[in-house]
């Protein structure tokens, strides 16, 4: 009988139990948990192991529900005895994963308190697993989620196998049933994947690194893993981690005893591994396709890139295959007409396209070409590439003056938006080649070292009248002229231009640092699914939408994923309209007439960059944006420092120029892209903004019956923490809109900087003066973001 409240107590004593009725309870208590534990056990058995057989394949469809391609599900795995196995590999694992594995009952106390204490932070219920507990995860449960329910059964389970089930079948089992990347189950796929050997030709040095790649072949597989972690997993990355890992296993293998320092110090480095084996169901186009939606469903849904291996998704992509067909015929056409290694073996070698189509309506990749083949060239170039834009980057310019207006040369650098001045594209800006760059309050730009900086054309012509060169901006963008728009993006401020840039859709890690003048005319990296989506802004009346490959995921379970389209107003109609406008001029008579379109009104910019190491052609119908880029980059990766080539003479052509190659592509898909397609025409766009003269007053002269801009709401961020700060200002300067002043100070010369310039090798694009106006600024492969 509990007494309680006791009875013999007065007062609040009555309330306070006893030391017997505490330790009966408490013993009661665990007395159930114990029972409640070995029930469970008692009634847990050993799982079957999940039978590969029933695995099935992923497969792909195109935008109109026809299959494109079954492909990644079917087990890549020949099953060997331990026997078969080195024991160097046993002895790495081990070593790596679970030095008590020959002792331990299948589960980790010590670990699992870590996981649980990982949990309770926020964190997930990796690293307190065994061998055991991986094993029969990944072959009895099946079950990937990291859930406390899962960990309880696993942990139950796991017990049952150790003591049921003979150590060496367990290793036995985990290896042959861990991933290990590029598609291969099992240690023997994987010795062939990585070394084209068998299993137990397998030395101590690759047992080491086949234990790392366990680790998760995206951030280990030295080939890189770009297509899914751009930046993250790159080659050098993936080959440092996998060093560390294997040179920390060989040690580990060493103090357990399990390898002779003589051997251990044979292993120094990475081993001599192969690269992909290519798949020729991926051939042409398809495995382009198939690795960017692949992409698109590790980044956007809960299924990992290790259960899509495994098969058995349908994966429904927003991709047209006459589209892409087109677009790849289209290459093909200009490359075998025009591009012949062998007749110019030092003009027309390593010449590479990428090209994408997107939706303005939706932001649905409809078309990409990423190369020749994915099986001979494993870059993806519509995705992922280091060609700088050029000037395609010229209508952020123009649409941030409209947006947000030039700066008050009388006010602070930072301007609210009712201190500024709305441009109207009929603004007068010097079209003077060599012309001498200012600041936004008339001061002569210089950086920290007080160098000036003198813009150059391309061509090194001056456009306009003598003496003042002045044009409105709608012959400068149709002329394709760099000393308007470098001077127009410092009037509004490099942030501003960089702000516009992102709200069309551009990503911000692709972008170069705002601290130069050249920022405006294009010395930054997006890619062409990026180029082609940030323009298709535009075509809708300033509605932003991201591209998106992949519209729903399904399994057995049903649909898994289903994309929604997100919009935001990135520019008021007015500002995309105007924009517009202003690039239809540039196909109509300017440097992009190739592009013309029969019947059909269309907008975009020509691009070419210094050295002429890229061009590009962005352009747009109202119903689908295209963006087309052409360069000279090597695929040979034993090349030492490779850069990008220059173009002089390819093709036979002097020099290539967006208008050139790239348009003529860009012409040629178009016209039969939108074969059966309504005509549909751009809006017309209302009048906006003010002009603003080139005369020495800083005060704009308002436009006949045109309407200013509305001020927008959003507040005016700081500039970007990349700009550089320019020097003091001078002590002698010329008026703010003066563009033909020199105030004697000498700077610069015809590459637009203080001298020629050095050859790049960086990714990133340069930033100073001396790299981005030279003539051989080399830049790097590869840089971009996912589309």
């Amino acid at each position: 009988m509990i007494d309680y409240p006791r009875y013999d107590r007065d007062g609040w004593r009555r309330w306070v139990p006893s030391w017997k009725l505490v330790s009966g309870l408490c013993i009661g208590f665990f007395g159930t948990m114990v029972a409640a534990a070995g029930i469970a056990y008692a009634m847990v058995g050993v799982p079957v192991v999940d039978d590969s057989a029933t695995a099935q394949n992923n497969v792909y469809y195109w935008a109109d529900g026809s299959r494109m391609v079954a492909t990644g599900g079917e087990r890549n795995r020949q099953s060997v005895d331990l026997s078969q196995i080195p024991k160097e590999m046993r002895n790495a694992i081990i070593s790596q994963e679970n030095k008590t594995f020959y002792s331990d009952s299948g589960i980790d106390p010590k670990g699992i308190a870590r996981a649980v204490f990982n949990m309770a932070k926020g964190g997930d219920t990796q690293g307190g697993s065994t061998i055991t507990q991986q094993y029969v995860k990944n072959a009895m449960l099946n079950d990937q989620s990291q859930t406390i329910s899962r960990k309880v059964k696993e942990i139950f389970v796991s017990i049952k196998v150790g003591t049921d089930v003979s150590k060496d079948d367990i290793l036995e089992g985990y290896l042959n049933s861990a991933y290990y990347g590029r598609g291969a189950y099992g240690i023997q796929a994987a010795s062939r994947a990585y070394f084209n050997v068998d299993a137990v030709d397998l030395n101590p040095g690759q047992c080491a690194f086949l234990s790392a790649v366990l680790k998760g072949a995206t951030y280990y597989d030295p080939a890189g893993s770009t297509s899914i972690d751009p930046t993250g997993a790159t080659p050098k990355a993936n080959q440092d981690r996998a060093r560390n890992q294997m040179q920390d296993t060989l040690d580990k293998m060493v103090e357990y005893g399990h390898l002779s320092q003589a051997d251990r110090a044979k292993y120094t480095d990475l081993p001599k591994w192969k690269n992909p084996e290519s798949n020729a169901q991926l051939g042409g186009q398809i495995g382009y396709l198939v690795r960017l939606a692949k992409s698109s469903v590790i980044k956007n849904t809960d299924v990992s890139e290790q259960q899509l291996e495994k098969g058995g998704y349908s994966i429904y992509t927003t991709f047209d295959k006459k589209k892409v067909d087109e677009l790849e015929k289209a290459v093909q056409k200009v490359y075998k007409k025009n591009i012949d290694p062998k007749k110019r073996p030092e003009k027309d070698t390593h010449v590479q396209f990428g090209g994408a189509s997107v939706n303005p309506q939706t932001g649905a990749i409809e078309a990409i070409y990423g190369g020749e083949d994915a099986t001979k060239h494993f870059t993806n170039n519509a995705d992922v590439t280091g060609a700088q834009v050029g000037s395609t980057f010229k209508p952020y310019v123009l649409a941030a003056a409209m947006k947000w207006g030039v700066r008050d040369p009388d006010l602070g650098e930072t301007q609210a938006q009712d201190e500024r001045t709305v441009v109207s594209p009929k603004s007068l800006y010097s079209g003077k080649n060599n012309l001498k760059i200012k600041n936004y309050d008339g001061s002569i730009w210089q950086n920290e070292k007080g160098e000036q900086w003198r813009q150059e054309n391309d061509g090194k012509d001056s456009v306009g009248e003598a003496p003042d060169y002045k044009i409105d901006l709608r012959e400068a963008m149709r002329e394709s002229v760099n000393s308007a728009f470098v001077q127009l993006g410092m009037d509004v401020g490099l942030d501003k231009v960089k702000e516009s840039a992102v709200d069309a859709g551009l990503l911000e890690d692709s972008l170069a640092g705002a601290g130069y003048p050249s920022f405006s005319i294009g010395v930054s990296d997006p890619s062409a699914i990026r180029m082609a989506g940030s323009y298709a802004t535009f075509a809708d009346s300033g509605k932003q939408r991201d591209p998106f490959s992949v519209t729903k995921v399904t399994n057995k379970d049903g649909t898994l994923f289903s994309h929604k389209v997100e919009t935001k107003q990135a520019f008021t109609a007015k500002v995309a309209d105007n924009v517009t406008d202003v690039l239809k001029t540039v196909v109509e008579d300017g440097t992009g007439t190739n592009a013309q379109l029969q019947g059909r009104e269309v907008a975009g910019k020509t691009g070419t960059t210094d050295g002429n190491k890229s061009a590009w052609f962005v352009g747009y119908t109202p119903q689908l944006s295209t963006a087309i880029s052409m360069f000279r980059y090597p695929d040979d990766e034993t090349i030492k420092n490779r850069s990008f080539l220059e173009m002089y003479g390819t093709g036979g052509e002097e020099k290539i120029h967006g208008a050139s190659f790239p348009s003529v592509i860009w012409q040629d898909y178009m016209e039969d892209a939108m074969k059966g397609e309504k005509v549909e025409k751009f809006p017309k766009p209302e009048p906006i903004g003010e002009v603003i003269n080139d005369a020495p007053s800083p005060t704009p002269t308002p436009s006949p019956s045109v309407t200013e801009e509305k001020p927008s709401p959003s507040p005016t961020p700081s500039p970007s923490k990349t700009e550089v700060t320019p020097s003091p200002t001078p002590t002698e300067s010329c008026g703010p809109f003066d563009f033909n002043c020199d105030d004697g100070n000498n700077g610069g010369n015809d590459n637009g900087g203080n001298d020629a310039g050095g050859t790049g090798n960086s990714p990133s694009p340069s930033t100073s003066p001396s790299e981005t106006g030279g003539e051989e600024d080399g830049g790097g492969f590869i840089r971009g973001p996912n589309g």
